[in-house]
């Protein structure tokens, strides 16, 4: 067992179609969620780009949540992650 991660159908075309990714978290059954976005990367390099930029940090206009927590109000990319959680990546919505 591990993380599961799941897709939004506008990331989909970036992860070979594919809605969920579960990610195995090693020997400890923890990872933060960086180790979990570089696992993400590593399998599907296109969806990368779309969630961090150059420096590795998330793309200000998308949103991950950790379970039901956006990361961003926890400890960002150094959010721990165990086994059996859920992370959500969601784009940002706008409009007027």
């Amino acid at each position: 067992m591990g993380a599961t991660v799941f897709l939004p159908q506008a990331l989909r075309t970036d992860s070979g179609g594919v809605a969920k990714v579960d990610i195995p978290l090693g020997d400890g059954g923890t990872m933060p969620l960086g180790g979990v976005l570089d696992e993400l990367a590593t399998r599907h390099p296109r969806l990368a780009r779309r969630i961090r930029d150059e420096q590795g940090r998330l793309r200000r206009y998308v949103n991950v949540f950790v379970d039901s927590d956006e990361c961003r109000t926890l400890s960002g990319l150094d959010t721990p992650v165990t086994e059996g959680t859920e992370v959500r990546v969601l784009p940002s919505v706008a409009g007027g």
